[in-house]
């Protein structure tokens, strides 16, 4: 792959619920001037435009994001606007895009999967989002199996299956957030998008 400079390419990172996805790509965003696009801000925005309240970071645990999903997993209409927003976002280059569907979706980004175990997934959200560790480990769980469900209905395949779409593949367990994002911005130097 031939990249000529940074307005030419765009990166999503993907994976589940705790890997990391949104700290990275604040930093690269950050470091290479990137635009930063998340799925779930776009959906977010879909709940409110339905009517649902949605206030905090910590939205997506509480009872109205409960009720969203339920109606979500009714209508998969809001899930496919997200994906044709993202892959018309991605076209344009010069973005980040934290998304769970865009790497199957679209060849054209540059692509990371970012993974760990479900105890350190818990772990970091525990310690993220100020919940006991059971809590944490309940969401991880229910999002986990949420989101294979509804990425199964739409596009007849499990989240997290068919990685040779991904560019790195990082187990983020092995690594603090910090060394994370420097492993990152380096791989990025090293293909020369500055």
């Amino acid at each position: 792959m031939i990249l000529k400079n940074k307005q030419d390419i765009s990166v999503v990172i993907s994976g589940s619920a705790a890997v990391g996805k949104t700290t990275l790509a604040h930093a690269l965003a950050k470091e290479f001037g990137f635009k930063l696009y998340n799925g779930g801000d776009i959906l977010k925005e879909i709940a409110r435009q339905q009517g649902y309240s949605v206030t905090g970071n910590d939205w997506w645990d509480s009872n109205e994001a409960i009720d969203f999903m339920k109606e979500r997993k009714k209508n998969s209409i809001y899930d496919r606007q997200v994906d044709e927003k993202l892959t018309n976002i991605a076209k344009k280059g010069n973005v980040i895009i934290t998304s769970h569907t865009l790497p199957w979706l679209t060849p054209e980004p540059i692509t990371f999967w970012l993974s760990a175990s479900p105890q350190k997934r818990s772990e970091r959200m525990s310690k993220r989002d100020k919940i006991s560790i059971e809590e944490a480990r309940r969401i991880v769980r229910m999002r986990d199996k949420e989101n294979k469900k509804i990425y199964k209905k739409i596009y007849g395949t499990k989240f997290g299956d068919g990685l040779e779409v991904f560019d790195f593949m990082i187990n983020t367990e092995l690594l603090s957030l910090d060394s994370l994002v420097y492993l990152c911005k380096e791989i990025m130097k090293k293909m020369k998008i500055q």
